[in-house]
């Protein structure tokens, strides 16, 4: 989990004049809109980015690219709504808006319950890296 980095401000981080920079696991910052055009226009909806600051859920650049990769996958297969399971995290994703409705630290889940879904993916890390 070190290599996460903390997006501070994430509901402004994704307005069309994106300021805010995240650390990327390295000496150099990276803008967060470039980590989203990394993710190929993954976008977050409102809800999602909520949930992300309340939860203080953190997410870097390699994440952005498991959860990216994980959506190609459902995406290659037909899928619409999607549960992607990353670590501890959960996202529900409209895949084929690329939109991540919401997300979940499982460890603060409530019932467990997700509904309106028609597959699971587990995002795969990269252990070449």
């Amino acid at each position: 989990m070190s290599e996460l980095q903390q997006i501070s401000g994430i509901g402004s981080a994704l307005a069309v004049e994106q300021k805010s920079t995240v650390n990327a696991n390295s000496n150099t910052d990276v803008a967060f809109s470039d980590l989203l055009k990394a993710a190929n226009d993954l976008t977050f909806s409102n809800h999602a980015q909520k949930r992300l600051e309340k939860r203080d859920i953190q997410l870097g650049q390699k994440d952005m690219q498991r959860l990216n990769n994980a959506v190609n996958k459902a995406e290659s297969k037909g899928a619409k709504e999607s549960l992607i399971l990353m670590d501890q995290l959960a996202f529900i994703v409209n895949v084929q808006d690329r939109k991540v409705v919401t997300t979940i630290n499982v460890n603060q889940r409530s019932e467990g319950v997700f509904t309106q879904i028609d597959s699971v993916v587990i995002a795969q890390n990269d252990r070449s890296a």
